[in-house]
Order: structure tokens, then sequence, then C-alpha cells
């Protein structure tokens, strides 16, 4: 069967379902939103229309979009191609509204989760073979207007053409960068990037207790690896405490035994106690920085240092030239050995999932660029540090090597990426050519 979608039904208008509704009324699709209550619908349309940014470019678009409640219009989903989920992340919400769903859809529609934390298979367990067969995950980021990445999760019975619909909708009508993962917790981008951070955490506080500024930490992980400016503690502080205690919790009752992420799904004490007295963030106007307003109309910018416990103006650092890059990674100093704690341990991880969480490492280095801004994906970066270096450098520390670095050891190759980047090394060893965009 081909699938084809020209309308969405939205079924939800929190921040997500509202940045997808307003994603596809751009693009000049026919939308239906639901949600709770018509008022919240409403509320939802005018944050999609005047929100900070708004979901729309183009205001009268909006007028793409018919609003109703789940509870009286449900029945107007058989009028839609693709059927998605939006509402709170609670499985059993999830599986009632999906039950009440397969009631009232069309035959030969497309219907869709955008969940980011809960399995497929426990959403669709008990449900007919029917929805089975036509579901799949579609993990968008926020906001969803910016953000590049959508991730495409089947189950083991999502049928072929239905991923095709989504892959050809959300990449080509969307102009999304779809990656496809497997059904393992937060897919993709959000096991290694939450890895990334709830691991630096943990060891960014082993280089507090040594002397070192939370503001070096933060300039070794930006720039020089290629990630954002926030860094570690500016990332957290722009996500929120809140939102990464809900991640840790979630690992900590889905990750695979013995997975690496095992021990770092709380928070270092330090952290624990910003986050009990709600000092989350940006949100909160403070986490572990802060930018404050003076009497003359100036800002000044503060960083809450985690040793004192108290508020002190941010420092300004400038990294060694031999810092300054990636290959700090493999430099033998203490702010090497730092940067190899955290970005080189986050790549050994990253090359370690295959195939757990994805086929190949295109899908995973896509994920990490698009989804949360690294210059260059785990594998990319491995190739530009140099594979064989850090397989050395791994067996001088007698390090268990992970599973790609394996393969690539194993095939006698010496990158993951070849002829200008167009092959990529595969599981089997070999190389293939590198999917178009």
């Amino acid at each position: 069967m081909s699938r084809k979608i020209n309308s969405v039904a939205v079924l939800g208008g929190g921040t997500m379902g509202a940045g997808i509704a307003g994603l596809c009324a751009e693009r000049d699709c026919k939308v239906l939103l639901l949600d709770v209550s018509l008022e919240v619908a409403e509320k939802a349309l005018e944050r999609i229309v005047g929100g900070r940014p708004p979901a729309l470019d183009t205001p009268e678009k909006a007028a793409n979009i018919t609003l109703g409640t789940l509870e009286d219009d449900l029945e107007k989903i058989a009028d839609y191609d693709w059927i998605c989920e939006a509402v709170i992340e609670d499985l059993a919400t999830k599986q009632a509204l999906f039950a009440r769903i397969e009631k009232v859809r069309k035959v030969g529609s497309v219907v869709s989760s955008n969940t980011s934390g809960i399995p497929l298979r426990d959403i669709i367990e008990g449900l007919p073979d029917t929805l089975a067969a036509d579901i799949a995950i579609t993990h968008f980021f926020n906001p969803v207007k910016v953000m590049r990445l959508m991730e495409l999760v089947p189950s083991d019975k999502t049928t072929p053409d239905v991923m095709e619909a989504f892959s050809d909708f959300c990449g080509g009508t969307l102009g999304k960068g779809v990656v496809y993962a497997k059904d393992t917790v937060n897919f993709i981008g959000n096991r290694i990037g939450c890895f990334w951070m709830l691991m630096g955490l943990h060891r960014a506080n082993v280089a507090l207790n040594q002397g070192v500024d939370m503001e070096t930490i933060d300039a070794l992980m930006s720039t020089p690896v290629g990630l954002p400016p926030t860094g570690l503690y500016g990332l957290v502080d722009l996500i929120g405490l809140d939102v990464m205690d809900f991640v840790g919790k979630n690992l900590a009752l889905n990750l695979p035994k013995f997975d690496l992420g095992e021990g770092f799904t709380d928070f270092p004490a330090s952290v624990q106690a910003l986050f009990d007295r709600g000092q989350l963030g940006r949100k909160t106007g403070g986490g572990f920085y802060r930018v404050q307003k003076l009497d003359d109309g100036s800002k000044k910018k503060e960083t809450f240092d985690l040793k004192s416990g108290d508020w002190r103006p941010t420092k300004s650092i400038t990294l060694k030239k031999e810092h300054r890059d990636l290959t700090v990674l493999l430099a033998d100093d203490p702010l090497g050995w730092l940067a190899w704690d955290l970005m080189g341990e986050t790549l050994l991880y990253a090359a370690g999932l295959l195939p757990q969480i994805a086929d190949d490492i295109v899908n995973i280095d896509r994920a990490m660029r698009w989804g949360f801004a690294w210059t260059n994906g785990p594998f990319q970066m491995l190739d530009a540090l140099g594979p064989l270096k850090v397989i050395e450098k791994l067996e001088a520390m007698e390090g268990e090597l992970p599973k790609m670095l394996k393969v690539l050891q194993d095939s006698g190759e010496t990158h993951f990426y070849r002829n200008e980047g167009a092959e990529y090394l595969g599981l089997d060893g070999a190389y293939h050519p590198v999917p178009g965009e």
C-alpha cells in the first residue's frame, strides 16, 4: 500500500504538539488540533501564532488549523492521513488514547507518538495488530520549527510503507533531517547526549574537587571539541535540572543491564542540592549561571560556585593553544585527561551502542549534529582524532575496545569514513554508500 500524508491530526497542544501543528500548517497541510478542552486548544493556537518564538512564520496560515476536543471531536481524525499523538508522557494515558484512535481512524492512515522516552513496544502492547502495523514514533526536537532532527522509530510490527510515508513527509514536506533509530530508551540523540551531560556532571565534580573552575570545564566542552558555546553546565542550565532529573529516572528504569550509563542516572550531591531548592536553570532565573541586570542598564554574569555554594562573578577563560581543538582529548596533561574523561568517554560510549540503538554510524552522527548541534558526530570526531591513535590510547589504558572500534581494527581499515565522506564503515567491516540526507 502506498501511503501519502497531506493532512495531520495532532492530539495534544502542549509545547511539542503545538510545534508540530504549527510546522505542518506552515507547509500548507490541513491540521486538526485536539486537546482536553476548547479553551486549552485555543491557548495552544495563541502560542502557535504569537509565542516567543511563534511556531508559524506566516500568521495567516493559522487558518489551516481546526481546533477541537479529544472528548467531542476525536471522530474527525477519520478525515486525516497522519494522527500524531503528543499528550503527556504517561503510558496508560497514551494506550487509552490509542485504543480510541483505532476505532475511528480511516484505513490507510498512519499513526505516531512523539514520546521522548516510552518504548513503542510498551505503547502497542495489548492494542490491535492493525494499529501496531501502522504506528511508529516520530520524535521531534524542541523547538520543532528550528531543530532539524526527527528520529523515526518503528516497532517490529511497523510496516515498511508506514516508515516510507513518515520519511517522505517529515524529510520532504517538513524539511526535517530524518534518522532511523531503534526502539530503545531515549533513542539516539538523547541516549548519547544525556549520557554526556549526566556522566559529565559526575566527572566534572571530581575535577572541581581538584581545583578546576566550572568555566574552564565549559570552555573545554565547547569550541575545542565542536560543541555549542554553552558547554556542559550552560547546556544543563538551558535544558533545566527538572528535565534532566526526569531523563535520569527514565534511564534508571530502562537502560540495559551493565550499560555504562547506569552509574550516572542521578546527580552529584552538589547538583542535587540545586535541584532540591528549585535552582533549575534559566527557567528559574539561574542555575549554574545567571545574568543580572544592574541599575545602569548593564548586565553582570555570575557563576554559582559548586564548591563554595555561593554566587561569584563569572571568570573569563582563555585556554592554552594545545587545548583549543579536538586533539586536547589526546593531550597528556590534566586538562587533556579531563577532556578525555568527558568527551572521549562519550565517543567510546557511542561506539559501543551499535547495533543496539541504530544500524549504522551515519544515523548516530546525524542525530548528534542535527539534535545537539555538534559540529561533527562521534565517528566523525574519532576520524578527526585518528581511530588508531584512540585504539592505542585505550590499549595503553588496558581498556576494552567498544564494538565499532573493534570492527575497524579487525577490518584493517584506518577510518570510519572514506572517499570524502561518501562511504561509511558498516558493522560487517565493509564500506557502504552514505545515504542522502
